[in-house]
């Protein structure tokens, strides 16, 4: 019917924006990291944004954090005393990793990964839909570069290991792997992009 509105659509993007600590800056959730004071009067990382009680956001990258604890940006915003332990990125870092590995290997013994150079050209070239491809960091960059080509618009991560790789596969390591897509894809998007902040490495958009 002319003239009729239609309801704008809800875009990926619009997503709860949180304000960081430090910078001040709002972002979506998911590029921050929530932290939480424990009973301990401790500050602790809430990767997946659930443990109860005031939340405090920080932009997920390691020298957000570093400045956080370093200027007592912690206590500042609870407005109280507590206790911020030293390695506290080195803390999330290992959290987010853990949880990308978890997500991979869930994605494995569901049947929506696969690792190996030649499994992942055969899943590429055969058409079939990737959702999320990874490339170990320490892998050769030839082969980085190939996966890369190979990959059209889905997005390849390059934040994690060949030994981290393997950990997921119960090898000694791997250094391509690609995952279905779906909601383990998603969820691994996201926290290797969290992950990448941390270590300074990245996860590559979307070719044009």
């Amino acid at each position: 019917m002319a003239g009729q509105a239609h309801p704008r659509k809800k875009k990926k993007e619009d997503q709860p924006l949180r304000r960081c600590i430090v910078s001040s800056e709002e972002l979506p959730k998911d590029k921050m990291i929530r932290f939480v004071v424990g009973p301990d009067h401790q500050v602790v990382a809430d990767i997946e944004a659930r443990l109860p009680g005031r939340g405090f956001w920080l932009s997920a990258r390691r020298d957000v954090i570093n400045t956080a604890c370093d200027k007592n940006r912690f206590a500042k915003a609870a407005r109280a005393k507590i206790k911020v332990p030293s390695d506290l990125a080195d803390r999330v870092e290992g959290l987010l990793a853990r949880r990308c590995l978890d997500l991979i290997g869930l994605a494995r013994r569901a049947g929506q990964a696969v690792s190996g150079f030649e499994k992942v050209e055969t899943w590429l070239k055969s058409g079939k839909p990737a959702g999320v491809l990874l490339a170990a960091v320490d892998g050769a960059e030839d082969g980085r570069a190939k996966v890369r080509s190979w990959a059209g618009k889905s997005p390849v991560i390059v934040a994690l290991t060949g030994d981290e790789l393997g950990q997921a596969f119960a090898r000694e390591r791997a250094v391509h792997v690609v995952l279905a897509p779906g909601q383990l894809a998603n969820k691994l998007l996201v926290n290797a992009g969290r992950l990448e902040g941390l270590r300074n490495i990245g996860v590559s958009s979307p070719q044009d």
